[in-house]
């Protein structure tokens, strides 16, 4: 039976507030790492406890960590990713609303591991409440000397801040959002040099997701082979996901990673919405190839759900009911990247525009076969040529929509859907 961590505390009336975070043993990792480890000890934990970046990406932490510099005439900069702009995805909100100080301390303790003295969190626009709960909380932490100078006389000096972006999917792409951090506009850089080696302001920098951060106190606290026990080898630990579209209870749950996906449709979802059959489910995030309603016997992990083409992602879970219509649904993506794309890369820029006008070509009724066929080719040109992930994100969903729904395109081109 697993036992929540993450979110255990996070709907009690005061798990905002600095003092029932340290009543449920809140900051007792903050004081074990700056008082009985160093910065090398620390990132050498995370990495037995085999932790991956929750963000999308699956990079392990403390191998990410480790490749800063350790001696050099620059500073270095731990960055908090909480943009949280992939469509069905809502855990990082969740846990910044809940217990912000998981995630001031688990950047705490990644900017002691990396050496860094400045620490900001760079959060969407659109999350207002949020940042300003972040804030207060921040305010708190340093009014207890959790952050700021000689914290705990340990002579380690940390300062936190609070960033609003300005609302943009791209800035997600950690060299986008340093980009954004710098009072530019968010185009992401060509790698390398990576950001670990030169990030924000041209110095080694470490870009982490909210929910990766949030897992590591835990980590401090309970060993790394309590983490690396939980769920699979290849990727433990606790995890949230979100789940949307037609269930009948929405939400963020937590559980081991490996969660099977039909128990988080049928068991915690509580099923399709009003009864329905399901049709079609995206299990991380608008940006993941689709699976059908005879791929859902996997489980919720970076590895199985790879095996069978498609991602983890944010493990933003999108259940879509037996009438819904998947050209429609994937015109609705194919807008939102459209109009997401920075357009810094000709193939991106060009190529989502394109897509978008076939499908509005095709969902009209004025399509053809041709057409079904060219958003294959269109997909297949956007993915392999962009500086950043954004391109994939928006050629994986066309083509696995019209590869596994190809009789619903069709239907459209041969008049067999009435056109609105």
């Amino acid at each position: 039976m697993y036992e929540k961590v993450l979110t255990k505390d996070i709907n009690m009336p005061e798990s905002r507030k600095l003092a029932y975070y340290e009543k449920v043993g809140g900051y007792r990792s903050w004081k074990k790492a700056l008082k009985e480890m160093d910065p090398d000890a620390v990132i050498e934990l995370v990495k037995a406890s085999k932790l991956r970046g929750r963000g999308g990406a699956g990079f392990p932490t403390g191998v990410k960590w480790g490749f800063v510099p350790k001696s050099t005439d620059k500073p270095h900069y731990m960055l908090v990713n909480a943009d949280e702009s992939e469509p069905g995805t809502f855990k990082d909100r969740l846990l910044m609303a809940g217990m912000p100080h998981s995630t001031i301390e688990g950047a705490a303790i990644g900017s002691y591991a990396i050496r860094a003295n400045t620490c900001y969190i760079y959060i969407r626009g659109e999350f207002v409440r949020e940042a300003r709960i972040l804030e207060e909380a921040i305010a708190e932490a340093y009014a207890k000397g959790y952050l700021g100078k000689n914290i705990f006389g340990s002579g380690y000096d940390l300062d936190m801040y609070v960033h609003r972006g300005a609302g943009a999917y791209i800035c997600g792409e950690e060299t986008g959002l340093i980009e954004s951090l710098e009072g530019k506009r968010g185009w992401p850089r060509t790698k390398p040099p990576f950001p670990a080696i030169e990030g924000v302001f041209r110095c080694p920098t470490i870009v982490n997701n909210v929910e990766t951060l949030a897992c590591v106190p835990y980590i401090l606290e309970r060993g790394a082979e309590w983490f690396a026990g939980i769920g699979p080898e290849s990727g433990p630990g606790p995890k949230l996901y979100c789940l949307s579209g037609h269930v009948e209870k929405p939400g963020v749950y937590e559980d081991a990673m490996g969660l099977p996906l039909r128990k988080l449709i049928y068991e915690y979802g509580g099923g399709i919405l009003n009864g329905k059959k399901l049709k079609a489910v995206i299990p991380g995030g608008s940006s993941v190839p689709v699976l059908t309603a005879d791929e859902i016997d996997v489980d919720m992990d970076f590895d199985s759900l790879a095996k069978i083409g498609s991602m983890l992602g944010s493990a933003g879970c999108i259940v879509m009911d037996e009438d819904t219509d998947m050209v429609n649904t994937l015109l609705n993506i194919a807008h939102f990247y459209r109009h997401e794309s920075c357009g810094q890369c000709t193939p991106c820029r060009e190529g989502t525009t394109w897509a978008e006008k076939v499908l509005h070509k095709i969902k009209s009724g004025h399509g053809t076969m041709k057409d079904v066929d060219l958003l294959y080719e269109i997909s297949g040109n956007i993915g392999t040529r962009t500086i950043c992930p954004l391109g994939d994100a928006a050629a994986m969903p066309i083509e696995s929509f019209v590869r596994k729904f190809r009789h619903e395109f069709e239907a459209y081109v041969t008049k067999e859907v009435e056109v609105a």
